[in-house]
């Protein structure tokens, strides 16, 4: 069997991925993209059961699907939804003194996201999710 092209062209099309999230949200760098994008998915994955989260993950091209659970610490308390705003100060708050997340994040990651995967395969995903969960991906 082949490789599939989803993981030959996974690098060329991560970059891409963050040149669209680094412009809807108005940063200099791929770092502070880098670091907002992790954060987006980090709070967000607080939200899910492990088994949401696999799901979820497996929506994902394959380097946020990478992203998305390094460094998860699946005995973490699971945290309710909350208010977009107050996801947004979480986001922020990650790496605190590095991290550039406008108020937009969420909704520029998800933007950014919603051109980078496959829209219907995320929807299938999300329709099986809470609807906070969806809310949270709304662009």
């Amino acid at each position: 069997m082949t490789i599939p092209m989803e993981f030959q062209h996974a690098s060329e099309d991560f970059e891409r991925f963050l040149a669209d999230a680094r412009d809807l949200a108005g940063l200099a760098t791929r770092n502070q993209t880098y670091t907002m994008v992790q954060a987006v998915l980090q709070v967000f994955r607080r939200r899910l059961a492990v088994k949401e989260a696999i799901r979820f993950a497996n929506a994902l091209p394959p380097v946020l699907r990478a992203l998305f659970v390094t460094d998860w610490d699946v005995d973490e308390p699971r945290l309710p939804f909350a208010d977009r705003a107050a996801m947004t100060r979480e986001v922020q708050a990650v790496r605190r003194h590095h991290n550039f997340a406008p108020d937009s994040s969420i909704r520029d990651v998800a933007a950014a996201l919603r051109r980078h995967a496959d829209g219907a395969g995320l929807d299938r995903v999300l329709a099986e999710l809470p609807a906070a969960a969806r809310e949270f991906w709304s662009a």
